[in-house]
């Protein structure tokens, strides 16, 4: 089966007012996909506690994420990447408001089915612009 040569960085709306995210692979137990995010940051309050593992990578831009019980987010900038283990509370405190923030995320663990194959991942449902 012959897959075609797609490129990461191409079909960015440069304009979006929400996060975008784009799936690019899904099978049992694994979901991979980019996130473009252009200043939004979680909700005051709001933390993730998801049921899988997610390894990130940033590929452009710089965020904070914040780890339940860590003083100060952790600074992220365009190369760095992270395991985040299952049931690790967590929250994007800010993204790039001047430059796009281009996430390579990879979802896998305990995803049923349906969670690997969603459209849109719940990882960047609640994020909102800052």
């Amino acid at each position: 089966m012959m897959t075609a040569v797609r490129n990461i960085f191409e079909h960015i709306r440069r304009d979006a007012v929400d996060e975008e995210c784009t799936e690019l692979v899904a099978a049992e137990g694994v979901r991979i996909e980019r996130i473009v995010s252009t200043g939004q940051a979680s909700p005051p309050g709001f933390w993730y506690d998801q049921e899988w593992s997610e390894w990130v990578l940033l590929l452009s831009g710089s965020a904070g994420l914040l780890f339940e019980g860590e003083p100060a987010p952790r600074e992220l900038k365009r190369g760095d990447y992270l395991l985040i283990p299952a049931g690790r509370r967590h929250r994007v405190e800010w993204t790039d408001a001047t430059e796009l923030t281009i996430w390579l995320a990879v979802h896998y663990g305990s995803l049923s089915r349906s969670e690997s194959l969603k459209t849109k991942s719940s990882s960047t449902d609640s994020l909102t612009l800052g």
